[in-house]
């Protein structure tokens, strides 16, 4: 067994005899690249994307919706996983949940920035969902109180909108979800 810290190469089988762990990750390449603990900030993000999402899908049987830490497997070799803060699988990418883990596509990811995040871990992370077919991605900015919608349209990246203040985001994933802005980024 090895004992997950930045720098350590796994290989898939490596991963697999891991023991589960809470800690926030990314595999590139087979090396463990650490993340710190979310802020408070983020988390309470996270959670109001997270309910609203998860209450829309589950009243419409529309599939799950998970949030991280949890491992989407990019590729096996060399060993590539992400964990996005948020993803919703629908009932038609379900078989994608396999072994306790994500060996697919979600249909939609979300991605919570931080002010650490730099340009090419954010272009990695795209590329990566884009790799493996993901439909739509969020990233979300607390600091901007913005949150960019993008679509995959021919294997690139399209941007359908960055929702400012006052605006609701609205997900071709996800038709019929309507999410206020306001009700992200208001005060706890």
């Amino acid at each position: 067994m090895t004992t997950l810290q930045t720098g350590t190469k796994l290989t898939y089988q490596e991963y697999l005899n891991e023991p589960e762990t809470m800690l926030r990750f990314d595999i590139v390449d087979g090396e463990v690249i650490m993340s710190a603990a979310p802020n408070i900030y983020h988390q309470r993000t996270s959670a109001k994307i997270y309910l609203p999402v998860h209450q829309f899908v589950s009243e419409r049987g529309l599939g799950e919706v998970l949030y991280a830490p949890l491992d989407i497997i990019i590729q096996r070799d060399p060993l590539r996983t992400r964990q996005p803060d948020l993803l919703f699988i629908s009932n038609q990418r379900a078989n994608i949940v396999q072994d306790d883990r994500i060996h697919g596509a979600p249909d939609l990811v979300v991605e919570i920035l931080s002010p650490g995040n730099t340009r090419a871990e954010i272009k990695g992370k795209l590329s990566d969902y884009a790799q493996i077919g993901v439909l739509e991605c969020w990233l979300v900015s607390p600091q901007a109180q913005t949150v960019e919608v993008l679509q995959l349209q021919n294997g690139e990246w399209q941007r359908l909108r960055i929702h400012g203040p006052g605006e609701t985001i609205q997900s071709t994933t996800l038709p019929g979800l309507d999410l206020p802005l306001s009700q992200i980024f208001q005060q706890a």
